[in-house]
């Protein structure tokens, strides 16, 4: 097929061939280090994991590595459970991990894992210069021990009452009903969780301890700095005024236990104590550079370099303090001139449907399951990051992962693409006609596409300040902006087979634009939904492209253009009860005898419930149709405006003013929705 696009610098986007030599930072380039929290091993992933997101469409030189976090007591206990030994538990559990990060598109340079001959290293040469600098200290101190594992056991397997309140169930490390903080050897009646008729007792045991304390207050001043630098997100532990809201920051840090009695873990390189293991939240951070270090050779030109190279980390809020406080303080500690934290983007937490996701009571999608709903993962990936709970917890709801396919994807971004480009296939035979402008940036006078272009540009501008900052739900939101306005703008221009017979140069000219914003789509969309972009590309039968400033005629007049093909599919409404009572850990109901078994009994319901369902039901036949891009958008500020809403309710303390923030912020979600009211959905 003939190809004509424009390749001027920086327009085609530089991807790397298959089998390329390792990426390598360019001495003084931007170079882009990225990392996510490493998922423990011994579990698999649910949805509340899969919501970072990578940004290199910008052609800067980026590597993204993550891996397993696979030392420790955590992975001890459950390859006892499970009747195997931890190397094949770890086995087992990081090609899981590795096949359902592959699925979800989520695009690692490097998927590795810490239980690594170059992560010992690396972990002892830390530890050994942390003793030379006089910052480790050796102390005794009493922990839970089972006499039936036998074995000493970390918090998270001790269960028993609470001291304070009487709760039964009581965690070592918290009590859930008094939120109060624990060690586990105050717990009364304590239980082993691997076997509960085990028997729990207290033995004393020494080990080595890092002074947090003696670095403190060389810690709080990088912070400083680097929350200033990397703009980090607000729940990180420094608020917007640069007063740092960390409790054990502010209280003062103390010596933390850097061993614990495991074997499974990398050695302590101190004689006496080599049959002791590093405890897992010393070495899971550094399992970053001995993950790159597995990739290449050379990774120091990444870990070593803070002159040429950003470290961005991505992570729940419940690994904030381990990546802005307890690991800068180690790095410092080590006194090498270490990469550090530049921007930290963490996220609240997920839950679902109501409640939180649970394994054990088969509450939610874990992993694997996400592949067999036949949800593509590009729909997984655009509901997840379009709800990413960046300033509070947010909810995933099946309703709204299906109306998110049905009203945004296919209706507004898949119906944009597929118009466009089946005309051209249709009326021309797949060749982008002539519409007189030149290749390179568009600048018009007529006033219909004047406004077009200019509103783009605009979105273009956000979207890319957007990513700049890391605030990655509204980049995906000024993509659906953008094709919206692709919409109008194909509405406006009267695209249709009279428009070719009567103006046929306008009707090439309204192509060639539509056509160039599809290609400028495929390039903003590629963070998050891959594969789409990579089908967007197909279609155009063009290659990859970078992120532009501003919006230009790059795929020229007589460009043969790929096959068309719808890029979404409809998900019916029905499905989200199925998917709900698939994945709501609810127990089987028994049947009645000779029922079907194949064909479920509908439930019990009342009148008024009855006559509500009828309601809905009519209204979902009259609002049939594709929503308008004027519906859409406003719904889209709508859920933009509600997140603000719940970010402020989740702030504390509350203030006077706090509670008129709210109240303001209130208000204007109330007017967005009786304008959403009064405007025509379809």
């Amino acid at each position: 097929m003939t190809q004509r696009i424009r390749a001027a610098e920086g327009v085609l986007r530089v991807i790397p061939p298959p089998g390329h030599p390792a990426i390598l930072p360019k001495s003084g380039d931007t170079n882009i280090l990225i990392t996510s929290a490493l998922p423990y091993c011994n579990n698999v992933p649910h949805l509340g994991n899969i919501i970072g997101s990578t940004l290199r469409t910008r052609n800067r030189t980026t590597l993204y590595v993550c891996g397993t976090d696979e030392y420790g007591t955590a992975t001890e206990t459950q390859a006892l459970k499970e009747g195997i030994t931890p190397r094949e538990l770890c086995d087992k559990y990081h090609l899981v991990h590795k096949e359902t990060y592959e699925w979800f598109d989520i695009g690692f340079d490097h998927f590795g894992r810490t239980s690594t001959p170059a992560h010992t290293e690396i972990c002892q040469e830390i530890f050994t210069n942390l003793g030379k600098n006089n910052l480790l200290e050796r102390q005794e101190k009493a922990q839970t021990y089972c006499e039936g594992c036998p074995k000493f056991l970390a918090d998270r397997f001790v269960e028993g009452i609470c001291p304070h309140c009487g709760y039964e169930d009581a965690r070592g490390d918290q009590c859930d009903n008094c939120t109060r903080t624990l060690d586990a050897i105050e717990l009364i009646k304590p239980r082993c969780l691997v076997d509960k008729t085990h028997t729990v007792t207290t033995r004393t045991s020494a080990h080595m301890y890092f002074r947090m304390n003696d670095v403190q207050e060389r810690t709080k001043e990088w912070i400083k700095q680097s929350w200033k630098n990397g703009k980090w997100s607000m729940n990180s532990v420094i608020n917007s005024d640069g007063e740092i809201t960390d409790a054990r920051l502010n209280s003062g840090l103390r010596p933390t236990p850097l061993t614990r009695d495991l074997k499974w873990g990398v050695p302590v390189p101190v004689e006496g104590d080599d049959e002791f293991g590093m405890k897992g939240k010393f070495d899971a951070p550094i399992g970053y550079p001995s993950i790159t270090a597995n990739y290449t050779p050379e990774w120091k030109q990444w870990w070593f370099n803070p002159k040429d190279v950003k470290l961005y980390q991505f992570m729940g809020k419940d690994n904030v303090y381990f990546h802005t406080v307890y690991y800068p303080s180690v790095q410092l500690g080590d006194g090498r001139d270490w990469t550090m934290l530049h921007h930290v983007n963490s996220t609240e937490y997920l839950n679902y449907e109501g409640g939180k996701f649970s394994k054990s009571r088969g509450r939610g999608v874990f992993g694997p399951a996400a592949k067999e709903t036949g949800i593509p993962s590009s729909v997984w990936r655009y509901y997840l990051l379009s709800s990413r709970p960046e300033t509070a917890d947010s909810m995933f709801s099946w309703a709204e992962c299906i109306a998110a396919n049905n009203n945004v994807l296919l209706n507004n971004f898949g119906n944009f693409v597929n118009r466009a480009l089946k005309f051209v296939a249709s009326q021309y035979n797949g060749v982008l006609p002539d519409g007189g402008d030149t290749p390179g940036p568009l600048s018009v006078d007529d006033p219909l596409d004047g406004k077009f272009v200019a509103e783009i540009n605009e979105l273009l501008k956000v979207y890319i300040d957007s990513m700049e900052a890391v605030k990655i739900r509204q980049g995906l939101q000024t993509v659906m902006f953008i094709s919206s306005a692709g919409n109008t703008y194909l509405q406006s221009s009267g695209l249709n087979k009279a428009l070719m017979t009567e103006n046929p140069v306008r009707c090439g000219q309204v192509l060639s634009r539509a056509v160039n914003l599809i290609y400028v789509l495929s390039a903003l969309i590629y963070p998050f939904m891959p594969a789409t972009s990579d089908a967007i590309l197909a279609q155009l039968n063009a290659p990859p492209r970078a992120v532009p400033e501003a919006l230009s005629t790059d795929i020229l007049a007589g460009h043969t253009l790929g096959k068309p093909e719808h890029l979404f599919k409809k998900i019916e409404e029905s499905m989200a009860e199925t998917f709900r009572l698939k994945f709501g850990g609810m127990e089987p109901q028994p049947q009645a005898a000779g029922a079907d078994p194949l064909q479920a009994a509908p439930p019990a319901v009342s009148k008024r419930q009855a006559a509500a369902a009828a309601k809905k039901a009519a209204t979902a036949k009259a609002d049939t149709g594709p929503k308008s891009p004027e519906y859409l958008a406003l719904e889209a500020k709508i859920q933009e405006q509600g997140q603000v809403v719940r970010g402020l309710k989740g702030q504390t303390p509350k203030t006077s003013e706090s509670e008129a923030q709210i109240a303001s912020a209130v208000e204007v979600l109330k007017g967005l929705k009786l304008e959403l009211e009064s405007l025509p959905k379809n």
